[in-house]
């Protein structure tokens, strides 16, 4: 068998220049022999194949195939070139791109003299040297799980699956819904209105961009026709700049109140798949280890970032920072949900998460692609069963099936986040292997009652449309 012949290398011209933090402006001259080659060559494949009248196949004079399919052999021409110049580039230009570049064939022609220039720009991701991560000295926090720890996990879950009452006539009381017209009101002007917002008698409402504390005070006895308003704080990150620090008015026109009946604790162990309630304990004593473990990467994340990013000094652009926000908070209750937290706890964090979305989502971009360097650095893959033991975890967690649960993580785009973060956790486990432990005791405690309303207060607008909410107990 005869060997197939390397495919003929371009003859480039390629300069790279810096234009900020993660982004390089690449510029490219292919010379003219390059194009009249690959002009050549197309012409001599649509000469084989041209269907001219009155000339047999093949026999077609190279002129008038020129001139009759002048706009089709420019385009096979003009694509021909970029795709192997793209390729060579990839190959020969260590760029390591995070997305595509940013360049638009549609205003790009090839010359019929000279040569054919174009240039982009394209993010790509930070250069820095990894310093030895060998040896780092990690603090590990660690407790034993007590009986009450193990009570408050299976009644989070209890609530988790309450069933909600009909409209209640009686004032309303802590852990209730008061739900209403909700209006925001800032120096007396109004910001949006919303209609059938839940609004749950807690301690602290988290918006996506505001906190109102002591919430309780001011919805405890609500009754349907009464009007109440509660202040809250926006977040020094909200959508909107000459909002960030102040303080606006929620008010609330309370239409129902309601109440949850917690799920029977007999009725979760068989939700979970276990025949008594000692089963069930027993099973989330094994889950209050799991999030002991994920305090336990969290902490150790936060540390080996700290350590090792001490010879990292690079920025990261803000449009890109922007980008990730999401990806940032699928990763994050991706981990959550393995670890055994439930919907609303999920729920609480990320309200938190959004309420300082650019900065904890700089840090985690920064954690990432120290952690994903080293993973490649040490050939650090994910395989398929490692994924669906990851979604058997969380299957398990919920009560649901492996199947639903991987039908949602594709349905949402999260398989991709998925494989990321369990990379980036062998990754962090591969730092462990070879680092010191000194074992702390869990300064961890549970958050305080709070409730997340998916709502940003800066951007309702004037229109006034019914929502529904999840509420959370962190």
């Amino acid at each position: 068998m005869s060997a197939v012949p390397e495919q003929r290398r371009l003859d480039l011209k390629v300069k790279i220049e810096s234009t900020g933090p993660c982004r390089k402006k690449v510029f490219v001259t292919v010379p003219r022999a390059e194009i009249d080659s690959t002009l050549s060559k197309s012409l001599r494949e649509l000469i084989v194949s041209a269907d001219v009248p009155g000339f047999r196949k093949g026999r077609v004079p190279r002129s008038l195939v020129e001139k009759r399919f002048r706009r089709e052999v420019s385009g096979q021409v003009l694509q021909r070139v970029l795709m192997e110049s793209l390729e060579q580039l990839a190959e020969e230009h260590n760029l390591d791109a995070i997305n595509e570049p940013d360049l638009d064939v549609t205003t790009l022609e090839i010359p019929e003299a000279g040569d054919f220039e174009f240039d982009f720009e394209v993010e790509v991701r930070p250069e820095f040297d990894l310093p030895d991560y060998s040896g780092l000295k990690i603090r590990r926090p660690v407790r034993e799980v007590t009986d009450e720890e193990i009570t408050a996990s299976i009644d989070a879950y209890r609530e988790q699956f309450a069933t909600m009452s009909e409209p209640l006539d009686n004032p309303a009381e802590a852990g209730d819904l008061v739900i209403g017209d909700v209006r925001v009101v800032f120096n007396g002007e109004e910001l949006g209105r919303r209609s059938g917002v839940q609004l749950r008698v807690s301690p602290r409402i988290r918006f996506l961009d505001a906190e109102a504390e002591a919430a309780d005070k001011l919805l405890l006895g609500a009754t349907p026709g009464a009007h109440l308003s509660m202040p809250a704080k926006i977040s020094m990150e909200a959508s909107r700049a000459e909002l960030r620090g102040e303080t606006v008015t929620v008010e609330v026109e309370v239409q129902d109140v309601r109440r949850k009946s917690l799920f029977e604790t007999e009725k979760l162990a068989n939700v979970f798949g276990h025949e008594t309630v000692d089963e069930l304990r027993k099973w989330f004593h094994n889950v209050q280890d799991r999030q002991l473990k994920f305090r336990q990467r969290q902490a150790v994340r936060e540390q080996v970032l700290e350590q090792i990013s001490a010879s990292a000094q690079w920025d990261l652009p803000e449009n890109l920072v922007l980008r990730q926000v999401e990806n940032a908070l699928r990763r994050e209750v991706l981990e959550m949900r393995e670890a055994g937290y439930t919907d609303q706890q999920i729920a609480a964090r990320q309200a938190e998460m959004r309420q300082n979305q650019l900065s904890e989502t700089r840090q985690a971009l920064k954690q990432h692609f120290i952690l994903d360097k080293l993973a490649t650095e040490q050939n650090i893959e994910v395989s398929p069963v490692e994924k669906e033991m990851e979604i058997l975890n969380m299957a398990q967690q919920s009560g649901e099936s492996p199947r639903k649960v991987r039908a949602q993580l594709e349905r949402r785009g999260m398989m991709e986040n998925l494989e990321a973060q369990i990379r980036e956790r062998k990754a962090v486990d591969f730092i462990l292997e070879k680092a010191s432990f000194e074992d702390v005791p869990d300064q961890w405690t549970p958050p305080e009652n709070s409730h997340a309303v998916d709502l940003a207060l800066c951007e309702l607008g004037a229109v006034s449309e019914p929502v529904v909410e999840e509420e959370a107990a962190g």
